[in-house]
């Protein structure tokens, strides 16, 4: 049943949107009704440890399980949480992948979590899973970062495609992240009298012009510039533009 909503397989919708597991006089035929069983968080050894992991929460475990089988169904590797909280508890930064986050939970709420890691420097990508349309909720959402705000029942394959796109821009903040830690690193290894010969360098100026304005030899000059390409490990001024260095008259990292 491809591209048919998670939540429309698993059966008639409860009295307040949540859903329940079919009966099973509802079920395809051949098909095996789920188990009532609550789903734990838990590593999966049999994964790489660098492979990006979805972190699913949401109160329902219908939709946690649901969630879950598709995902994996996809190839993803998978972690189920019952609350914000318990998500909290495990949840390791410096571990890739990506949150499917349910909006309306006991406690705190989706959008609550949301803030939390974005009060604590933590950019990890959100797709935001509803049962209630509400606009101005699905705005903030968006606008505070999160890939996605998909209305419950959703399509499987719109989810696995949100999800998609999620890991991928966790893959490409890492790798910024990186650069940029890098770059730092090598920055912090020039005197300061050096930084300043290299922000100069940046805006253009000739090594005689540093040397009139910094009051200092030209060969004096020519040995810092060494230094600097030395120690920033790059052959020219345009490798180092390439590395996305600012000087400090403009936009720091």
């Amino acid at each position: 049943m491809r591209g048919a909503g998670i939540l429309a397989r698993l059966g008639r919708a409860g009295d307040e949107g949540r859903a329940i597991l079919p009966a099973s006089d509802d079920l395809e035929p051949g098909r095996r009704p789920m188990r009532r069983v609550e789903h734990r968080p838990a590593v999966r050894k049999s994964m790489m440890p660098d492979s990006p992991t979805v972190f699913v929460v949401d109160d329902d475990p219908a939709v946690r399980r649901a969630v879950e089988l598709l995902l994996r169904s996809a190839g993803m590797m998978v972690e189920t949480f019952r609350t914000a909280d318990e998500f909290l508890a495990v949840y390791e930064p410096a571990r890739a992948g990506c949150l499917v986050l349910d909006v309306d939970m006991p406690g705190m709420t989706g959008p609550d979590l949301q803030d939390k890691l974005l009060s604590q420097g933590l950019s990890i990508p959100i797709v935001m899973i509803t049962g209630h349309g509400d606009v101005p909720l699905a705005v903030g959402a968006v606008r505070k970062g999160a890939v996605d705000f998909l209305l419950k029942p959703f399509d499987d394959e719109v989810l696995v495609e949100r999800v998609r796109q999620a890991i991928d821009l966790d893959v490409r903040q890492r790798r910024k992240a990186a650069h940029e830690a890098a770059l730092r690193t090598r920055l912090d290894r020039l005197t300061p009298r050096e930084r300043e010969v290299l922000d100069l360098l940046i805006a253009g100026k000739g090594n005689k012009e540093i040397a009139l304005q910094l009051g200092l030899s030209r060969k004096t000059i020519d040995i810092h510039r060494s230094h600097v390409m030395m120690k920033l490990g790059v052959d020219s001024l345009l490798d180092v533009a390439k590395m996305g260095y600012i000087p400090a008259s403009g936009k720091e990292l």
